[in-house]
């Protein structure tokens, strides 16, 4: 058995435990945390390393070989994101160190965080289809627990909806896992593939479309989004940047994993079907986000639309479309977080989330202003950011294809997405701020705000400045799906 291989779970898991006991000792609790997240980054740089030397990491437990045991295989695919998850959680911990969110925070919450990390870890790092259902529900668990933790009326019904929806989500997953293994006596990725040659064409789109819609769920795809906007709001700034970022991500991962990978090529209907949901998505994402004034929910709902982006490459059902989505899946994380975390720095200025209330913070405060054109431009898709050259990367293989409708409309929706960014930047930004009397409130430690968000927006400019490297990476580990 690789250690390695297990780290995305052995690590964060660790932390859990350390945190947990170290719960009446705040500053220990914190040192602890940053101990386990230095460890876990340094394991999945470690990962991606092994995985694009063509030697990915691998553990078959109980003593039981593949495709019998529980098997983790990390790939290039599965390792970039573990390394993505490990950056995130960095960020969202050096942020969590200021004082821009002024909630009290509570003993459990570091827990919490790592919690969430074990099972991002582990559906990422997973090669069985159950324990990739155990994982979505250990992810569940300390989501719920992360949303409900403040006691208050917003944050118990947020708690509520998340659990509804997504429980919905989980139940189909597991009825879908049953059939699967009822069918082909597999749960193991490698047997799977091998044992879906063999699946008669309506039994495959049964299989396939019941595994494709329980991950639908939990990307927060169109239509069965409204648990997204509806619950993210209420959750402390880097918590929410944690999760904007990587929750919504595992279930496009799924889908990449299941359609692109194990069960490739699925039915030609399945991946129409994907790509009109994909287009769906990406506009009912846009027009939510162009409707609402507070940022909070104007960049959840950019979430949902930038999901159907990324599902978009996957319904091309090609090498260049999976490559397109591992790409745009690891600009759009990035971005994403950082948007989320100036928002609350925008709130500790300005005193509000509603773009209505504030302003005038451009002429206080304009490196904040020059640190959000970065994601924001980059969301939109403005040339050279990284947001331009992953949609160049889905555009091209859709108009390749002669995907003229879905080109149409993704162009469309990146003209909305515009208009929200820019009604982020005149609002906060430009305009006078509505009370003249209003001035910044004293803070007393911003600086690691500062510090997240310079760091993920130096990630972006990597990005943008040098696209080829992860451009290669992601064909590269494109190249390797559907080859089991």
């Amino acid at each position: 058995m690789s250690v390695l291989a297990v780290s995305p779970v052995l690590v964060p898991l660790a932390t859990v435990v350390a945190t947990t006991l170290a719960q009446k000792h705040a500053r220990l609790q914190t040192l602890l945390s940053f101990l386990g997240i230095a460890v876990f980054f340094a394991c999945a740089v470690a990962l991606v390393a092994s995985a694009h030397g063509d030697a990915p990491a691998q553990a078959v437990f109980g003593g039981w070989g593949a495709p019998f045991g529980i098997e983790f295989f990390i790939d290039r695919t599965s390792a970039a994101m573990i390394l993505i998850t490990a950056t995130m959680g960095l960020a969202s911990l050096v942020f969590m160190g200021s004082d821009a969110d002024t909630e009290p925070k509570h003993p459990l919450m570091l827990p919490l965080l790592h919690g969430v990390l074990v099972g991002v870890g582990g559906s990422f790092a997973t090669a069985d289809l159950f324990n990739l259902y155990v994982w979505f529900e250990v992810m569940l668990i300390c989501a719920v627990g992360l949303f409900s933790m403040g006691g208050r009326v917003d944050q118990l019904d947020s708690a509520f909806k998340y659990f509804v929806l997504n429980i919905y989500g989980t139940l189909l997953l597991l009825i879908a896992v049953g059939m699967v293994y009822a069918a082909t006596g597999h749960l193991n990725f490698t047997g799977l593939s091998q044992a879906a040659t063999q699946l008669s064409p309506w039994v495959s789109t049964l299989l396939v479309g019941g595994l494709m819609l329980a991950f639908l769920v939990k990307a927060g795809a169109f239509p069965l989004f409204a648990w997204l906007p509806a619950s993210y709001h209420t959750l402390p700034a880097p918590v929410l940047a944690l999760f904007a970022g990587l929750l919504t991500k595992v279930g496009v991962y799924a889908v990449l994993r299941s359609m692109g990978d194990i069960f490739a090529p699925a039915p030609a209907m399945l991946y129409e079907a994907l790509g009109w949901i994909a287009v769906g998505t990406m506009l009912f994402g846009v027009l939510g986000a162009a409707y609402h004034w507070d940022m909070r929910r104007i960049l959840a709902f950019h979430i949902v639309s930038q999901i159907g982006y990324i599902l978009l490459g996957v319904a091309l059902a090609s090498e260049a479309g999976n490559a397109a989505t591992l790409f745009y899946t690891l600009h759009h994380i990035v971005v994403k977080a950082n948007l989320f975390l100036i928002a609350a720095m925008i709130w500790r200025y300005t005193g509000d989330y509603d773009l209505r209330r504030i302003g005038g913070l451009y002429k206080l405060k304009p490196v904040l202003g020059i640190l959000f054109l970065i994601p924001a431009l980059s969301l939109v898709g403005i040339p050279p950011l990284s947001g331009f050259w992953s949609k160049l990367l889905v555009l091209q293989e859709a108009i390749a294809q002669g995907r003229v409708a879905w080109t149409v409309i993704a162009l469309l929706v990146s003209v909305l997405t515009l208009y929200s960014m820019v009604k982020i930047w005149m609002e906060a930004f430009w305009k006078s701020h509505p009370d003249a009397s209003w001035t910044l409130p004293a803070t007393t430690r911003l600086w690691p705000a500062w510090l997240a968000t310079v760091f993920l927006a130096l990630i972006t400019l990597s990005i943008s400045l040098n696209p080829q490297m992860l451009v290669e990476y992601a064909q590269a580990a494109a190249h390797t799906l559907g080859g089991r």
